[in-house]
């Protein structure tokens, strides 16, 4: 190529990046991050408030769609949010009867504020934004080859109230200690401090996570170890649509697994969540004006289907459900 052509080129390209830099941001097709997710509402109920939580996403054309979740889980109608201004459409079902009610309000500053107008008349409803359990936080079950010796261990990495990030490496051979924790756009570093006996050694770990795993390299003085891990409970943790069937019908509900094995069904915490193979179990206490009843799940996991039995006080209820399964949104043509 001459000089004088690879030139234009260059201010061609130079020009034209020059353009995209300065095309505003409001030009941009919206992203919606100001409302998706999950936002925990107080709604008056009589003498007292009733927890609700809404969850918005958006299909792969970019289109609002959200749930209602208290005693039952129901879709959401007519959702539209601009400039902050959020309104939608709720109907719920009691037995043969129906009823609808609307809702106009706004989020700002991750507080949703607004009024829900139906029969009976408004009601003021708020509300504030679902903390969310960073994807890097859980049980890692990592592993490695030294020499010929296959080597297990397992990397637990927690969040606390302020998302920052803190890990164990817990293993059968010496004692390890973790600093400089780094997590960015799925990309994870940390350096460990060995203690084998009498003798300590330091070393560093890069990694990215893909999914349930997490795939890098152990570095030290002996050299460079590729490592792989496994996310523990990596087929329990996500968001579930179940089918609940008891005596009285059956109703849709949400069941959502954190990356700590923590939960929520409905909008009741759940501790913790056992998974021993395909087995699934859990429990969780129930509040009910001045009582509080337990409430107990059993069943398996396959093929990302759900099914077993939740067992109360009250009787058993059948559930089934099928994991959550985001669609990929679509890209404009440039």
């Amino acid at each position: 190529m001459k000089r004088e052509t690879f030139s234009k080129v260059v201010l061609c390209c130079s020009l034209l990046t020059l353009v995209l830099l300065a095309v505003p941001a409001a030009a941009q097709p919206p992203r919606g991050r100001g409302m998706f997710g999950d936002w925990q509402i107080k709604v008056p109920f009589g003498e007292r408030q009733m927890d609700v939580i809404l969850s918005f996403t958006r299909d792969a054309e970019g289109n609002w769609g959200g749930q209602w979740i208290g005693w039952a889980m129901n879709e959401l109608k007519d959702v539209k949010f601009e400039d902050g201004n959020l309104s939608f459409v709720h109907t719920a079902r009691f037995g043969d009867n129906e009823f609808t009610s609307t809702f106009k309000g706004k989020i700002e500053e991750g507080k949703l504020t607004g009024v829900l107008s139906r029969d009976r008349g408004d009601v003021d409803v708020t509300g504030q934004r679902a903390p969310r359990t960073p994807r890097a936080v859980g049980n890692w079950e990592m592993k490695f080859t030294i020499g010929d010796r296959d080597v297990t261990t397992n990397l637990i990495i927690s969040a606390n109230e302020d998302r920052q990030l803190a890990a164990e490496w817990k293993s059968q051979w010496g004692e390890h200690e973790i600093t400089d924790l780094a997590y960015e756009r799925r990309n994870l570093s940390f350096k460990r401090k060995s203690k084998f006996q009498d003798r300590e050694f330091e070393s560093t770990f890069e990694g990215t996570f893909e999914g349930d795993t997490l795939v890098g390299t152990i570095k030290s003085e002996m050299g460079d170890v590729e490592a792989k891990g496994t996310r523990v409970g990596g087929a329990a943790i996500g968001t579930w649509n179940l089918a609940v069937t008891a005596e009285w019908g059956t109703v849709k509900q949400r069941f959502r697994v954190n990356p700590d094995m923590t939960g929520t069904y409905g909008t009741i915490p759940v501790k913790k969540v056992e998974l021993k193979d395909d087995q699934l179990s859990f429990g969780m206490v129930v509040p009910f004006r001045d009582q509080q009843f337990e409430m107990n799940f059993a069943g398996k996991i396959q093929d990302g289907k759900l099914t077993g039995e939740m067992t109360t006080s009250r009787g058993t209820q059948k559930i089934t459900g099928t994991k959550v399964v985001r669609p990929m949104r679509r890209r404009p043509n440039m």
